[in-house]
């Protein structure tokens, strides 16, 4: 009760505090999933260009307007002071690059000389220059530098020109297959995220395109979409490889079951019945139609199967106990009802706790919604299935 609203005040305070932060409200994510909802990862050879692309990503982000979170991993550029090595100075004193990279290092940043142990943590010990020496770069004049040819110390100024460069370079490069790959994050400001992708991909491929027609951009240049939407992509794809093996399994075993072609199509016909309820379900729950409601959806068929096999199964019951066709389908549309009725109304009970979980909601939301409609439609649409398929004629009343 208190979250949701807890979360949309502390976004807009955070926003409107800082608005030069990158801020994020979120709640705790239960399943696969990391950083933002969506993402767009761009993979390429050159770190400038990629650059360029995840920018304009993020205007496209920034311009729809209900996008929130809006970064990329290699965040932004650091700025630094390069000194230049004079090679032939160096090369007589014996000093390598590494070894004043070594000394720039211990002098400003710090140089881990030795491991503390308090109780059960590892504490490094840093040795660095004082406060006062690592704010002036001017103080890399009054570095010394061991000579391993003079036998001591010397300047290191004797080896590294007095002019210095400042330049910008990426602090943080991620790679993909060895490929250096940016990727722009973003979170919608309300409802689901398959709603703003959809939204922000055809101006996201168009921008690509274009970007790679005036650049001439190689095959190597690749725009990919991650988060939700991949994750989503791949469950279902590895759910769908499995899929038809147990589809036609189930289909056998029903016509095994009546050695009939005809009654296992009246069956089968009746599982789509369930798509009524599980999209009023969801649309009234507003709950999305994800990875969880699909495997519902799974299960809610083989349910759906097994109070039409009641049915059928009762019909040809009553006609093996000499009843006409007609009086059968009447009688055993009747007496299954009470059966029929209290399988589902037991299944929604105990789906009922799911309600209440993040995680489950949705697939408890599927089988309650379309069980509950089906099983009701299954009593009336089998019936005129089997009257019609078997082209039964009732008496006129």
């Amino acid at each position: 009760r208190v979250i949701d609203p807890l979360q949309t005040q502390l976004q807009q305070h955070l926003d409107t505090t800082y608005g030069d932060a990158s801020c994020l409200v979120k709640k705790f994510l239960l399943g696969p999933g990391e950083g933002g909802k969506i993402q767009v990862r761009f993979r390429g050879l050159d770190r400038k260009i990629l650059r360029q692309l995840a920018n304009r990503c993020q205007t496209i982000f920034h311009d729809d307007g209900l996008a929130i979170g809006i970064r990329q991993d290699w965040r932004e550029k650091n700025k630094v002071v390069q000194a230049e090595l004079r090679e032939a100075q160096a090369q007589r004193a014996g000093i390598t690059r590494p070894q004043v990279a070594q000394v720039l290092t211990a002098a400003f940043e710090g140089q881990t000389i030795g491991v503390y142990r308090e109780r059960d943590r590892l504490l490094p010990i840093v040795a660095r220059a004082p406060e006062t020496e690592r704010n002036d770069v001017a103080s890399i004049n009054n570095l010394q530098i061991w000579s391993p040819v003079a036998g001591k110390m010397i300047p290191l100024t004797h080896v590294v020109s007095d002019r210095f460069q400042t330049t910008w370079e990426d602090a943080i490069i991620q790679r993909r297959n060895r490929l250096p790959t940016v990727t722009v994050h973003c979170d919608p400001k309300r409802g689901n995220a398959s709603v703003l992708i959809e939204r922000l991909q055809p101006k996201v491929k168009a921008m690509f395109d274009e970007f790679a027609r005036q650049n001439s951009l190689s095959e190597q240049y690749t725009l990919v979409w991650g988060g939700e939407y991949e994750d989503s992509r791949d469950a279902q794809a590895s759910l769908a490889k499995s899929l038809p093996g147990f589809f036609v399994m189930m289909v056998l075993i029903v016509i095994f079951l009546f050695n009939s072609i005809r009654q296992p199509l009246i069956i089968w016909l009746c599982v789509p019945l369930a798509i009524i309820g599980v999209t009023a379900g969801l649309l009234l729950t507003g709950q999305p139609f994800g990875f969880m409601a699909l495997l519902g959806v799974l299960s809610l068929s083989g349910m759906l199967i097994k109070n039409a096999i009641v049915l059928i199964d009762q019909i040809n019951f009553e006609v093996g106990q000499g009843k006409e066709l007609p009086r059968a389908i009447q009688d055993s549309a009747v007496s299954r009802t009470r059966p029929v009725m209290m399988a589902a109304v037991t299944t929604v009970m105990g789906m009922t706790p799911l309600v209440l979980d993040a995680f489950y909601v949705s697939m408890a939301v599927t089988i309650m919604f379309g069980l509950s409609f089906a099983a009701v439609l299954t009593l009336i649409v089998v019936p005129v299935f089997y009257a019609i398929f078997f082209r039964v004629k009732f008496p006129a009343p």
